[in-house]
């Protein structure tokens, strides 16, 4: 079999198509901690109820179902902004302008006195967004051959990384030596980074017409495939899957109105959680990559599952312990690291997990299932916080760590056999396209 080529150092510098995965990487991750922990800080600080905080944050569950209205923006144009951008960036320029507007509508609002406005402008930045990370993932797919996507998406995740420091720590420097309405607007200016990008990116060649498969039968095809290859088997599969990053999410809506009511300031949220904490969460997510290749990935899921699931213990600490800054910046780095780590693995696996002719569809279907439970259960944990406190749901979701060890056993067996088989298929396989999307 032919050697892949490799790429050189002059093909990534000279290479348009990588370099413009920067803005657009950061014009998709922009959005998500906007109606995530940053407006949950926001609300808390408002007044506003943990158990409506809490409930608030359905609204990301856009994120999880976008894989229904994907086969929209894969099969049809945007009426006039197709015509002068082509099908991908119209649909790139739609969405980032809907998303801009979302968050001047947050800006506009006032939690304490019209909290539907701010609820309404909420869900159109998170389906807006969504709808964003499935065409710019489409258009990196079709913008470069397969030996560049390892590039590609390395430059995605760098650019959405930067992102999240401006939403987590940007905002709330903002916030605090300002006010929460000019630090959304200025997230609002900062979209059009990702706009100039996709003025920018090449106009790829869509004169051919695509196959319109009814939207039923796109999504129960690649559901089919699933369930002939993996037989029962799915079952405990998905179900690891659905779990695996529910304590990591559930916790996260309560964070920073923990913070908040421990009486730590926004600067200190901002310089702990929000900058110093991503980065420990970049190095976590090369050190999960770096035992894929040194343990092996049943070894890392395994290793993933547990540390995510028991660094929650750190917040029950936390929450006993009161404001103390030196044990807020061991809980963020134990946190982020175990997160970090527990990404890397969970991406890794569900991509082995797709077949050749439904990589794209399967990764998708099985990247909204693992995210779902989570924001489902996660908006009721205000009202647990609200009846029992704290320490009892950090603990709550660090225990998920004991059924999520016992799944990583039962899919052992079939983990180790699925990875000689893609092994024994692609020995020069090259990294799984589409696999670093809001994991």
């Amino acid at each position: 079999m032919a050697q892949a080529r490799r790429l050189s150092l002059r093909d990534v510098l000279t290479d348009k198509r990588i370099g413009l995965m920067l803005p657009l990487g950061f014009s998709s991750g922009l959005p998500f901690l906007l109606v995530f922990s940053t407006l949950s800080a926001w609300l808390r600080e408002a007044g506003i109820s943990r158990t409506e905080i809490g409930m608030l944050s359905w609204v990301a569950l856009a994120y999880s179902f976008k894989f229904l209205w994907a086969p929209i923006v894969d099969r049809y144009d945007v009426p006039a902004l197709s015509r002068l951008l082509g099908r991908r960036r119209g649909w790139m320029a739609l969405s980032q302008l809907m998303t801009a507007a979302g968050l001047i509508g947050i800006a506009s609002s006032n939690p304490q006195t019209n909290l539907s406005l701010t609820i309404v402008s909420a869900l159109l930045v998170a389906f807006a967004s969504a709808t964003q990370d499935v065409v710019i993932d489409g258009w990196r797919i079709d913008a470069a051959s397969t030996e560049r996507q390892g590039m590609m998406a390395a430059s995605l995740q760098l650019g959405y990384r930067l992102a999240l420091i401006c939403a987590g720590a940007g905002a709330l420097y903002i916030a605090e030596f300002v006010n929460w309405r000019s630090a959304y607007l200025a997230m609002a200016a900062l979209m059009g980074i990702g706009l100039v990008g996709t003025l920018l990116a090449p106009r790829l060649d869509e004169g051919a017409a695509r196959t319109r498969v009814p939207f039923v039968q796109a999504i129960i095809e690649p559901l089919s495939d699933l369930f002939q290859r993996k037989g029962m088997m799915l079952v405990p599969i998905l179900a690891l899957i659905a779990c695996f990053r529910l304590p990591d999410f559930v916790a996260g809506v309560m964070a920073n109105p923990l913070y908040i009511d421990l009486g730590f300031s926004k600067a200190d949220i901002a310089n702990v959680s929000k900058l110093y904490g991503v980065w420990i969460g970049i190095i976590g997510a090369f050190a999960g990559g770096l035992a894929l290749t040194r343990l092996g990935l049943w070894w890392t899921l395994l290793i993933g599952a547990f540390i995510a699931a028991s660094s929650n213990l750190m917040f029950a600490w936390l929450a006993l312990e009161g404001a103390r800054l030196e044990l807020l910046i061991l809980s963020i780095s134990i946190d982020n690291f175990a997160s970090g780590f527990a990404g890397s693995a969970l991406i890794a696996y569900m991509s082995g997990l797709t077949s050749p002719g439904f990589a794209a569809a399967q990764y998708a279907l099985l990247s909204s299932l693992y995210a779902l439970p989570g924001k489902l259960i996660g908006g009721a944990s205000g009202a647990v916080v609200d009846a029992y406190g704290y320490p009892l749901l950090f603990t709550a979701t660090a225990s998920i760590g004991i059924p999520l060890v016992i799944l990583c056993l039962v899919v052992r067996r079939d983990t180790m056999k699925t990875v000689e088989e893609r092994r024994i298929e692609e020995p020069e396989s090259s990294p799984a396209v589409g696999a670093g999307s809001r994991a």
